[in-house]
C-alpha cells in the first residue's frame, strides 16, 4: 500500500487494542430423525438419550475451554508494587509459546547455566531471571569459550576473597585512607561510577568489567539511584555494590577537571609514563579515569600500552564513562592475546558479558514475563521495533513513520497491506510486533493500519507497546524499571529494527544475539533512502573512540588498524567489533 494511506493523525485513533478482540465460534451437534422408533425398547432409548446429552455437554466444555484458554488480556499487566511481591514471584512460570515450544524448553532447561557462563549455587528465588531466562530464548547460538569460562570462575574466586567487607578489602581501604601507595597488594580495584542513561550505564559497566578481567582487578559498582533495584547480584558469595562508607563517595566531584584524573596528572606532570617500577611511592594511591564523551587527549592515553603499564601500579581506579569502550581495548597490544582467547568470536563480547552480568531483578522480571506471556508467547514470529527520534518538536512525525514502514516492508520483516479483500484463516498464528518508543503515536498508526487493512499475504499482524513515557526521565526509578524491561523484551524477539545512535537498541541486540536492521538517522525531516541497513555484527558502537597511534604519537584512523575493529554503520566515526570472516 502507498505510504500516503498512513497520513492521518494518530490523535483520532481509539485507545482500544483491536488485536485483543477474538471471534469465537462453537460447534453444535444434532441427531438425524429418519430411523423407525416403534420397535425400540424405551429404557434403551432413555439410556442412549442420556449418553448423547452427556457427550454433547462434554463437547461443549472442550470447545469453550479451547476458545477461552488463550484469550489475551485487554490491558498490559502491571505489578502491584504496594504489596509484597514474594507470592507473585514464587509461582512457577508458565511455559511461553506453544506445545512445540514446551519440548524445546525441557531441553533448554538442561542448559540454564548458558553453556557454563553462569555459576551455579545461587538462591534461585532471590533472582528468578538468572535461571529462568533460558525459557524465553532460543537455543544458545554463540557458546562461550572455555578460556572465558575459566576466567569468570577465577574472577568469582577473586571477588569472594577481595570483595566488600573482607579482610583484604578492609586492608586496602586503610591504605586508601592513608593516601600512601606502598606498592603491590593482594587486591586491586576498579570502581565504576553510575552515570548517564540506563543504556549507557549497562554498556559502560560491561566495558569496565572486561577491563577488570584483563587487569586482575575487582569490580565495585556505585549503586547510584537504582542499580540495586534493577539488577540482581551477578557474583556468588559477595556483593558487587560499593559499601556506603567508601571513603571516596563524593562521585559528583569527579569530572574532566578533577585534579586526580589520570589525564590531568599527566598534563600537570605529577606522574609520568617513564616512572620505573621502583617509584611506587611517587604514584597516587588512586586515580580517576575520565572516559566520558567529553574526555580530552590526555584522558585518551588510557588506551595506550605504556599508560596501562603505569596504571597497573595504582591500587584504586575510579572510572566514569558513558561509552562502550571495548573496541579500543582490542587495540592495546598488552591485551591482544588474552582477548583473542577470551573471545574467538570477536562479535560476541557484549553478548556473553551482558548475559553474565545483567539479570533483571524480580520486580523487572515480573514485568517482562507477564507482558511476554500475555502478548508475545503465542506468535509465530516476534518483530521488535525500537524507535528513537532526535527531532525536538512534538511528534509523531510522518517521515519517521514512513521510514519505519519502508524498512519493514523492503526487508520483508512485515507484510504490506492492501485495499483488496484477502482471505485469512482463524487458525493462522499472528506475527507480533513489539514497539518501544517514548511516544505512542507510531504504535497507534501501525496498529490501526494492520487493523483497518488486510495484509497482502493474509497474515495477521498484532502490534503492542508496553509504555510511552513521552520524554526520558533518567533519574526516576519506575522509568528505568520500564526501560530495562523493554530492552529485555526487545532482546527476546526474532527480528529486530533499531534506531541509529541508540544505546537502548545496542543493549537489546547484544543480549538477544541479534544483528538488527538499523534505521539511518534522518536529516532535514526527510526519510532516508534507503531507510535502513543490516548491522555487521550484534556488538554495540563505541561513540567516542580515540584517533591516536600510541607508538607513532600521531593521529590515525583507528577503524583501519585491524580487521575486527571497523567503523559503525550508524555513526561513521564510531568503532565496533566484527567477525571478519562473517562479513
Amino acid at each position: 500500500m502507498d505510504l500516503k494511506v498512513m497520513r492521518r493523525q494518530s490523535s483520532q485513533s481509539t485507545r482500544t487494542d483491536p488485536q485483543n478482540y477474538s471471534l469465537s465460534s462453537g460447534a453444535g451437534a444434532g441427531a438425524g430423525g429418519g430411523e423407525k422408533r416403534s420397535g425400540l425398547n424405551m429404557n434403551m432409548v432413555g439410556s442412549m438419550g442420556f449418553l448423547v446429552a452427556g457427550l454433547m455437554a462434554l463437547s461443549l466444555l472442550i470447545t469453550f475451554g479451547v476458545v477461552f484458554r488463550d484469550q489475551p488480556s485487554h490491558q498490559m499487566p502491571m505489578p502491584d508494587v504496594s504489596q509484597s511481591q514474594t507470592a507473585a514471584f514464587q509461582q512457577k512460570p508458565q511455559q511461553p509459546g506453544s506445545s512445540d515450544d514446551l519440548s524445546m524448553s525441557v531441553d533448554a532447561l538442561k542448559d540454564k547455566l548458558l553453556g557454563g557462563l553462569l555459576a551455579s549455587g545461587f538462591d534461585e528465588g532471590s533472582c528468578l531471571s538468572r535461571y529462568q531466562s533460558v525459557l524465553y530464548r532460543k537455543a544458545l547460538q554463540h557458546k562461550p569459550s572455555s578460556h572465558l569460562l575459566a576466567r569468570l570462575r577465577k574472577y568469582e574466586a577473586l571477588h569472594k576473597q577481595c570483595g566488600p567487607n573482607t579482610e583484604l578489602y578492609n586492608k586496602t581501604i586503610d591504605q586508601l585512607k592513608s593516601g600512601n601507595n606502598i606498592g603491590s597488594l593482594d587486591c586491586n580495584y576498579v570502581v565504576w561510577i553510575s552515570f548517564s542513561g540506563l543504556g549507557n550505564r549497562i554498556l559502560s559497566l560491561a566495558s569496565t568489567f572486561l577491563y577488570a578481567l584483563l587487569t586482575q582487578r575487582v569490580l565495585l559498582v556505585d549503586k547510584g539511584a537504582d542499580m540495586g533495584d534493577l539488577f540482581c547480584e551477578p557474583f556468588p558469595d559477595n556483593s558487587w555494590l560499593l559499601p556506603h562508607d567508601f571513603p571516596l563517595n563524593q562521585f559528583n566531584e569527579f569530572n574532566e577537571k578533577s585534579p586526580h584524573s589520570y589525564g590531568n596528572m599527566l598534563k600537570n606532570k605529577l606522574i609520568s609514563q617513564n616512572m620505573n617500577s621502583g617509584s611506587a611511592g611517587l604514584l597516587p594511591v588512586y586515580a580517576y579515569l575520565h572516559l566520558a564523551h567529553n574526555y580530552d587527549d590526555y584522558d585518551k592515553l588510557f588506551f595506550c600500552e605504556q599508560d596501562q603499564l603505569l596504571l597497573q601500579r595504582i591500587p584504586w581506579l575510579i572510572l566514569r564513562s558513558d561509552n562502550y569502550f571495548v573496541p579500543s581495548l582490542f587495540l592495546i597490544p598488552l591485551f591482544e592475546e588474552e582477548l583473542s582467547q577470551l573471545f574467538p568470536g570477536k562479535d560476541t563480547v557484549f553478548h556473553h558479558l551482558g548475559r553474565y552480568l545483567f539479570h533483571p531483578s524480580n520486580l523487572v522480571w515480573g514485568l517482562i514475563t507477564r507482558f511476554y506471556q500475555a502478548y508475545l508467547a503465542n506468535a509465530k514470529e516476534r518483530i521488535g521495533i525500537q524507535i528513537r527520534v532526535f527531532d525536538t518538536r512534538t511528534g509523531p512525525f510522518q517521515y519517521v513513520l514512513d521510514q519505519i514502514l519502508a524498512c519493514a516492508w523492503n526487508e520483508r520483516l512485515l507484510p504490506n497491506v492492501t485495499l483488496e479483500a484477502v482471505a485469512s484463516t482463524m487458525s493462522r498464528r499472528a506475527k507480533a510486533v513489539l514497539i518501544t518508543s517514548l511516544s505512542s503515536g507510531y504504535y497507534e498508526n501501525i496498529r490501526n493500519m494492520y487493523w483497518e487493512y488486510p495484509t497482502v499475504s493474509g497474515e495477521i499482524v498484532s502490534v503492542y507497546q508496553p509504555s510511552h513515557e513521552e520524554y526520558q526521565q533518567t533519574e526516576k526509578q519506575m522509568h528505568n524499571v520500564k526501560a530495562w524491561a523493554e530492552m529485555y523484551l526487545l532482546s527476546l524477539t526474532d527480528l529486530l529494527v533499531t534506531s541509529s545512535w541508540s544505546t537502548f537498541g545496542y543493549v537489546a541486540q547484544g543480549l538477544g544475539g541479534l544483528k538488527p536492521w538499523i534505521l539511518y538517522k534522518p536529516e532535514n525531516q526527510t526519510a532516508p533512502d534507503p531507510p535502513c541497513c543490516r548491522a555487521m555484527s550484534m556488538e554495540p558502537c563505541f561513540h567516542a573512540p580515540p584517533f591516536y597511534d600510541c607508538k607513532a604519537k600521531a593521529g590515525t584512523d583507528t577503524g583501519l588498524l585491524v580487521p575486527h575493529v571497523r567503523h559503525c554503520e550508524d555513526m561513521s566515526w564510531g568503532l565496533k567489533l566484527v567477525q571478519p570472516d562473517e562479513l
